[in-house]
């Protein structure tokens, strides 16, 4: 009988906080115009700036269906003077381009050494067009050709996504119990708890599983924690809230919060948790958006910050800003991006730098 491979967490690996540095972040480019009915034409320009912010910082490298696809991303590109020396093509084609989502989670050792765990996609357990998204992940694994893991258990491969969790770096994952753990959309039925909490520490190599309760209103995924709470710090969490009693995000937030303040960090520490406030509700053809200012994305010296038009615009910015003093923190339009019912962290996926 063939000996049992050990998991990341035995050999020493774990998942880096995002804010730790970079040596790449992957994007997919955008050509799903179901994924934005109506508002497709503005998309490319707001990958163009998301681009131009990272490319200085950065290597971006980027998924396109093929070639005709790569020239048309240039095109945008060079038209919105994003330099092309911090990028890079790769031909692989997508069904939808949410790369948080469907690529490998990237890892690190002690001795800097990198590897990667790549989690089943299926869709969110809710769309039919999944199966050239989950082999972009496949094909992102083999051209690092780093050691790779495929978690399963049962004789089944195991279904998460890299939105529906968020790390310190040192020990400690927030989920919600919505999305990991609920009867809708659900990823791993077979699994308990303790099955997939243990699933988690192994591949992520964490010690510690913080569970929140639901996600926001508008959110297809049912549940990601990234437009919730995120860690800014190995103990200090930014935690999405509502003021607005009659929201549909109100009650939810709510508790998420009471959760948060009671929590403690893989070494015992008390969370310091900071409110992030959410922004007014957006709709486009009677449909509600997931709106969150939740959903940044850390950079190298560098946070992107999706923004909505809003008075509250203001005051995320500024809360961002003095939790990063080192980092620029920049706004992005996203009033017509979050129509794809994600924004700036469900459409990158960072790669941490290799060494120590």
């Amino acid at each position: 009988m063939p000996s049992r491979r050990p998991t990341p967490a035995e050999l020493g690996f774990r998942m880096p906080a995002e804010w730790e540095p970079h040596e790449a972040t992957w994007i997919a480019w955008p050509h799903n115009r179901t994924d934005w009915p109506g508002k497709f034409a503005p998309i490319p320009w707001a990958y163009c700036e998301i681009v131009r912010r990272l490319a200085p910082v950065e290597r971006v490298r980027i998924l396109v269906n093929d070639q005709q696809a790569e020239q048309r991303a240039r095109r945008y590109l060079e038209r919105a003077h994003v330099s092309l020396a911090g990028v890079e093509f790769f031909r692989c084609p997508t069904n939808r381009g949410w790369t948080r989502d469907f690529c490998p989670v990237f890892l690190k050792n002690a001795r800097g050494e990198a590897a990667a765990v790549k989690w089943r996609f299926n869709g969110w357990s809710k769309y039919e067009d999944w199966r050239l998204d989950d082999a972009a992940g496949e094909f992102v694994a083999r051209r690092l050709k780093r050691p790779l893991w495929r978690p399963a258990a049962g004789g089944r491969r195991l279904v998460l996504e890299g939105g529906a969790i968020e790390v310190n770096g040192r020990g400690a994952l927030l989920a919600t119990e919505e999305c990991l753990l609920g009867p809708v959309q659900a990823r791993n039925p077979w699994l308990s708890r303790r099955q997939l909490e243990h699933a988690l520490c192994q591949y992520f190599g964490v010690s510690k599983i913080l569970w929140l309760a639901r996600g926001i209103a508008g959110d297809d995924t049912h549940g990601h924690v990234d437009d919730i709470a995120r860690f800014v710090a190995p103990a200090t969490v930014v935690a999405a809230v509502e003021r607005d009693r009659s929201d549909a995000n109100y009650e939810p937030l709510r508790e998420n919060l009471r959760r948060l303040r009671q929590m403690q960090d893989e070494r015992g520490r008390k969370l310091r948790v900071v409110p992030l406030p959410m922004p007014a509700p957006v709709y486009f053809n009677g449909q509600r958006l997931p709106a969150s200012y939740a959903n940044f994305y850390i950079a190298n010296g560098l946070v992107l910050v999706p923004t909505f038009n809003d008075p509250n615009d203001r005051v995320a910015l500024h809360t961002l800003a003095r939790l990063f003093p080192d980092r620029r923190v920049v706004g992005i339009y996203s009033g017509d991006l979050v129509l794809g019912l994600g924004t700036l962290h469900c459409l990158t996926m960072q790669q941490p730098a290799a060494g120590s």
